[in-house]
């Protein structure tokens, strides 16, 4: 059964609740990801349920034409990649209160990865074109 969590950005200001889909979490290697959180981005899938309690320190940036990065204005905390419809929300595993309730099990974007790190743990491996596959637009079609 899902269960709804809480979460928060470091300074306090943002805080949400949201259900994960389970209790595993990924690691993003792409550049925007690794700009954006100053590090490989971790995140669990939850759907469309991310409810932030007051939004009016929350920032949004639409880095592509099919999603965008939700921020806290106070304190710059990286919270959520998402499509722009909402409908597919990645929540930072560290914005949960209790991160270690999450197991690390994919990565994607690993074609990405910069050659200076590597996790120890046995996760599945996602490419650029897996991951654009997944969630672009189809030619011609409008963006998601």
């Amino acid at each position: 059964m899902a269960k709804t969590l809480k979460g928060r950005c470091l300074c306090g200001a943002t805080t949400f609740t949201a259900t994960p889909k389970d209790m595993e979490f990924g690691a993003c290697h792409c550049g925007m990801c690794r700009h954006w959180s100053g590090g490989v981005f971790m995140s669990v899938d939850c759907g469309d349920t991310v409810r932030f309690d007051d939004d009016s320190h929350l920032g949004r940036y639409r880095g592509t034409p099919w999603g965008e990065r939700l921020f806290c204005k106070q304190c710059g905390s990286s919270l959520v990649w998402q499509t722009q419809d909402g409908q597919f929300q990645q929540v930072s595993v560290h914005a949960f209160d209790n991160p270690d309730d999450f197991k690390l099990t994919h990565e994607v974007f690993h074609d990405r990865k910069p050659g200076n790190y590597a996790f120890a743990n046995d996760t599945r491996k996602m490419t650029e074109a897996e991951i654009f596959a997944l969630f672009a637009p189809p030619e011609g079609g409008p963006a998601a």
